[in-house]
């Protein structure tokens, strides 16, 4: 005969469970990047980063899941050029964007692109979580960066990035 402990055993077992399995959204996550562009390519010329230059930005944003499958991310982006015997921060890039749950650790990331230098565009990103822990997570990424404006060619970049979430 099943008592009122009983009931009461099997209730708290589910409910501790469901709080356990479940995420309450809007969730709100941070994250701190390297990124390093590897190629730039325009109808004018080929640059490779490490080559002639080394270049790194360091994306820092904030992303805002709707749900498991959709969100929002704002990304602030400030950007490092060495040349020689100088280096100076060349850019600051706000990098507002929609995010795109893939499933098996992958997101999709579409982002539209403003600098300071007075470029825009857009911003496709590939990205995959590699290790995930109770605190935090490391990804890595591939983000596509296609600029427009300021007098210069279009260009399209491949770039590497990794980092931590959390």
């Amino acid at each position: 005969m099943i008592s009122f402990r009983h009931i009461a055993i099997i209730s708290l077992f589910f409910t501790s469970f469901n709080s356990f399995s479940q995420t309450t959204y809007p969730k709100i996550t941070g994250y701190f990047g390297v990124m390093h562009p590897i190629v730039t390519i325009s109808n004018e010329q080929t640059n490779l980063n490490f080559r002639d230059y080394y270049a790194v930005g360091f994306p820092t944003g904030i992303n805002i899941w709707k749900n498991s499958k959709i969100g929002f991310s704002f990304e602030v982006v400030p950007n490092i050029k060495v040349q020689g015997a100088s280096d100076k921060v060349t850019n600051l890039l706000f990098h507002p964007g929609v995010l795109v749950a893939l499933g098996k650790g992958y997101t999709f990331a579409g982002r539209a692109a403003f600098e300071s230098s007075g470029r825009y565009g857009f911003t496709p990103v590939i990205n995959k979580t590699v290790i995930k822990s109770e605190n935090c997570s490391y990804f890595v990424a591939v983000p596509l960066p296609v600029r427009f404006g300021n007098d210069h060619p279009a260009t399209f970049t491949v770039g590497f990035q990794f980092g931590i979430a959390f």
